[in-house]
């Protein structure tokens, strides 16, 4: 077996693990990288970029069909096979050679294989050449990600269900798709393949994107409706695949339900099976504890980046992670850093109580910090303010009849925003600003100064601070 040293091993080439590299390699440490898919990870291929790119047509023909003048110009439907050429476009045909060329250009070795820690600061790969061990100076970025989570329902594994990567990389359509799960999986893959002309079947157990506020998933769940989707509140007992090639589905509702595929998207696990936790005293599978400077807790070296760590299992917020992560590793190194102080580069600070989501449904879901349920459990004096912002100049000028929803979460304690949601076409939009405020703590006394243009929609910052004072 050969070895190699380097200052800084990371395990998993997503946007994470790229990020970790490119930060503690930029610091002038060396690093090797170490994937076993394709450069780039879930977000390039299977997951944020190829749904965007296929909620994105329907979203923009809608837009169009909203605005009296531009209703006119549009003959047509979704042309469904356009669509799917131009996600493939997206994710470069899923070739990953771009992603190769710039980590090449960044100065981070790649070594393609399956990684194993091999106790303490060494990294074994199994390459399609024989074993390579890599061994660490410093530490061992562990970016790995998660993978969809099968629930243990009688025949459902069996059925050959689809996961994220199906749902987002086919070639096909089905005529009908059963989706089981209301998260944002569930609720944008049904948006887009009801766009495309499938008869789409949501089964949601409970409610509606059921992490924001209830009023987000209400909508997404009546617009889906609208459009021709059914959504279904129920649980699966079984789940058969006919000699058709149908899928059948038994509710506990006494529903059956049968659809040519089904999606599961039932949440995310940990990919720490088969990565040789074991050897350095953790469990394969789990979840794995850190420190805000993603420090894994009773480790000097080990870190876990993104969705391993389960804190905030979203790109942007895997990235800033890394980010810290990766600051704290150089300031450890040149032996300048101890303790990563909270709001400073080696601390992912935010992901506590201000980690933004955007969710590309009709109407899009953009929230930010903490719901009104979640605030007033964490024991703070919380003072909720809603505007319709369908209500607001730029909204209607943005479309015909807009319809939309706006609500602040207020910490009346220390006068600040600690959560904010909107619901409606193109919120996502307005969301960096929300999370400016949260983020900065800026005092509302403040932020009534921060004056928004007109006519855009941003003028709901306006009256919701409007409507905050009034009710003093």
């Amino acid at each position: 077996m050969s070895e190699r040293w380097y200052d800084v091993i990371v395990i998993g080439a997503g946007p994470v693990g790229e990020n970790v590299a490119d930060i503690v390699t930029s610091a002038g440490l060396s690093c090797a990288i170490v994937e076993s898919e394709l450069v780039g990870g879930e977000c390039s291929y299977w997951a944020c970029i190829p749904s965007k790119a296929l909620l994105r047509p329907a979203a923009a023909l809608d837009a169009a069909r909203r605005v009296e003048g531009a209703r006119s110009a549009v003959t047509g439907d979704i042309d469904v096979e356009a669509v799917l050429r131009r996600r493939d476009g997206f994710v470069g045909d899923w070739d990953d050679s771009g992603q190769v060329s710039w980590l090449e250009s960044a100065g981070i070795d790649l070594v393609r294989g399956h990684g194993r820690l091999a106790g303490e600061k060494r990294v074994e790969v199994e390459t399609d050449g024989g074993t390579v061990v890599l061994l660490a100076r410093h530490a061992v970025a562990v970016s790995t990600g998660s993978d969809p989570l099968i629930p243990d329902i009688p025949g459902l594994v069996d059925t050959d269900p689809w996961t994220s990567r199906e749902a987002t990389g086919a070639q096909e359509v089905p005529a009908s798709l059963a989706i089981l799960g209301g998260g944002v999986v569930g609720a944008e893959m049904a948006t887009a393949y009801t766009s495309f002309g499938s008869k789409v079947t949501l089964i949601v157990r409970g409610s509606l994107l059921s992490g924001h506020e209830d009023f987000a998933g209400e909508a997404v769940a009546a617009a889906l409706r609208d459009s021709g989707a059914r959504v279904v509140t129920g649980s699966v007992t079984d789940a058969t695949r006919d000699v058709d090639g149908s899928v059948h589905l038994e509710l506990d509702t006494g529903e059956t339900v049968v659809a040519d595929e089904l999606l599961v998207a039932t949440g995310r696990a940990p990919r720490t099976r088969d990565i040789g936790l074991e050897t350095v005293g953790l469990t394969p599978g789990d979840w794995l504890e850190v420190d805000d400077s993603l420090l894994v807790r009773g480790t000097g070296w080990l870190y876990a980046v993104g969705d391993v760590n389960h804190r905030a299992l979203m790109t942007h917020q895997g990235k800033y992670q890394a980010r810290a992560a990766g600051h704290a590793i150089a300031g450890r190194a040149a032996g300048v850093l101890t303790e990563a102080e909270p709001w400073t580069d080696a601390a992912a600070s935010a992901d506590h109580a201000a980690v933004p989501a955007a969710v590309f449904t009709s109407p899009e879901v953009a929230a930010v910090g903490l719901t009104s349920t979640a605030a007033r459990e964490a024991g703070l004096d919380v003072r909720v303010v809603d505007y319709d912002l369908g209500a607001v100049s730029g909204a209607g000028l943005h479309a015909d009849g807009y319809t939309g929803r706006a609500r602040a979460v207020v910490d009346e304690s220390r006068g600040v925003l600690v959560g904010v949601t909107f619901v409606g076409p193109d919120v996502t939009e307005l969301l960096h600003a929300a999370t400016i405020a949260i983020v900065g703590e800026v005092p509302l006394h403040r932020l009534w100064h921060a004056v928004p243009a007109f006519p855009t929609m941003n003028e709901i910052w306006l009256r919701l601070l409007e409507t905050y004072r009034a009710g003093a």
